[in-house]
């Protein structure tokens, strides 16, 4: 017995000894190779200061649009894509957890109450009945580390969800804002076409009481006329557009279309950027990018399970027992005597499984060059989102600058040709071309300002803003 027990220490020590290696590749991580500075030109409110985090964090507080603000904090409360990646982290936490009871010893009771009886044809006949009450206890030591790797997968796969959860934070961020932003931008165009509307009925009125007086021809009466209704046919193309933003806001904040509609009933202004956007190095915006680092974990997670593959190719070792009550008679089954246990070492091997265990290595190395692929292609995509919001964003300055020098020139324009058209000296086809011009500029000019506010919040989602400070509790 203590020859036994001497041998079956040696064992156990040769084992422990054994589970300091795990078979696989040990991951490396991998760095975003970005470029020192940016390709596109820093211009019109754009400069290469370094992000701020804090800055970033809350990066909507600088349109200093209290309402937007509001709106924000009910989407971290009420969004229901923010629920569903909350529940996914828990879901990795658990399986994490699961992974990790790989490391330690089971135990399973039993029992049963069995009557048999033999064939009397058999030449004995035998009838009894046998109960048992047991345990059996099982420990698969980690020999080659394949729980261990497994392990691995489970925390960056865990990790991968975290960093997904940030991912769509840093989207409902963007989106909130840029569906308030096309609020703001249809409320406007509809005010400007509303005071189209009472400016061009004036005219209208008046040429008609002119017309009725013999001083003009019924042309300009119709040119009025169609140059109004024309506008107004504009209103029910804006008030849909502006429906659909509201509903559209309304879903992300996880309530129903319309009940949104007493919160922004009151038109409120178009948010206007901050007269300094930091945006640092491309390096910066990696770093600070989810779904980088989400890829950057599949990537770990995948590296870890080729070691789990490999491990398959190795035998395992267990240490077996069971320890239980064994009686022909329920009256004796608590007795001493009825006691029963056995115990030992354990020992399978899957040694011919005609390739399956390397084949599926192999599945495990091709992906694992997917996910380091992915992950190339995604630091690609990233830099692409921020350069292209870099230039929308100084490009569309540029463009309200112009179009705002034209909204100037067409109100002096139409000023001139209304006073000509009153003294007689043009006749009405000049003011109405003048006025449809003026309306059209003003109408760009509002659709541009809301689109420079738009591309900067575009520009923020891009450098990654907005995970870090409304923390997603999971």
């Amino acid at each position: 017995m203590t020859i036994r027990k001497r041998y079956l220490g040696q064992l156990v020590a040769i084992v422990w000894l054994l589970t300091g290696c795990a078979v696989g590749p040990n991951y490396v991580k991998v760095s975003p190779e970005a470029p020192k500075k940016w390709h596109a030109q820093l211009q019109n409110r754009l400069c290469a200061a370094h992000l701020d985090p804090k800055t970033m964090a809350r990066w909507w507080t600088t349109l200093n649009d209290p309402e937007l603000t509001r709106l924000e904090e009910l989407a971290v409360k009420g969004n229901l894509d923010l629920k569903e990646a909350r529940a996914r982290v828990r879901e990795a936490r658990a399986q994490r957890s699961i992974e990790v009871a790989g490391l330690f010893p089971t135990l399973d009771a039993s029992g049963s109450a069995t009557k048999q009886r033999s064939s009397k044809n058999s030449g004995i006949l035998i009838k009894d009945r046998l109960y048992r009450i047991g345990f059996d206890a099982s420990w698969e030591l980690d020999v080659f580390g394949g729980t261990r790797r497994a392990i691995e997968a489970a925390q960056a796969d865990l990790e991968g969800q975290q960093e997904a959860l940030h991912e769509v934070l840093v989207s409902l961020m963007a989106e909130v804002a840029l569906n308030y932003t096309d609020v703001r931008t249809y409320q406007a165009r509809l005010a400007a076409a509303h005071a189209n509307i009472k400016a061009q009925k004036e005219i209208y009125d008046l040429n008609r009481s002119r017309y009725r007086a013999g001083l003009i021809d019924e042309l300009a009466v119709q040119q009025s006329l169609y140059n109004l209704e024309r506008t107004r046919s504009q209103v029910p193309t804006l008030e849909t557009g502006l429906e659909r933003a509201k509903n559209r806001l309304a879903i992300l904040l996880g309530k129903r279309p319309g009940d949104l509609e007493a919160l922004l009933a009151v038109p409120g202004p178009i948010p206007v950027p901050p007269l300094k956007v930091a945006v640092g190095i491309p390096v910066e915006a990696l770093r600070q990018r989810p779904d980088v680092r989400k890829a950057e974990r599949n990537l770990a997670a995948a590296t870890a399970r080729i070691g789990v593959a490999k491990a398959e190719l190795y035998p395992k070792f267990q240490l077996l027992g069971t320890i239980g009550l064994e009686s022909l008679s329920s009256g004796d089954i608590w007795e001493w005597a009825s006691r029963t246990w056995k115990v030992g070492p354990g020992i399978s091997w899957k040694i011919f499984h005609w390739g399956a265990l390397r084949q599926n290595i192999k599945v495990q190395t091709a992906r694992q060059e997917q996910a380091l692929i992915q992950y190339r292609s995604t630091v690609l995509k990233a830099l692409e989102e921020v350069e292209d919001s870099l230039v929308a964003f100084a490009k569309e300055q540029r463009r309200m600058k112009s179009l705002k020098t034209a909204t100037d020139a067409a109100k002096i324009a139409l000023g001139l040709a209304w006073d000509r058209y009153k003294a007689g000296l043009v006749d009405f086809s000049n003011v109405m071309d003048a006025e449809q011009s003026l309306q059209s500029f003003q109408d760009e000019l509002a659709v541009s300002r809301g689109a420079v506010t738009s591309n900067f919040i575009r520009l923020d989602k891009a450098l990654g803003g907005g995970w870090n400070r409304l923390k997603a509790q999971s």
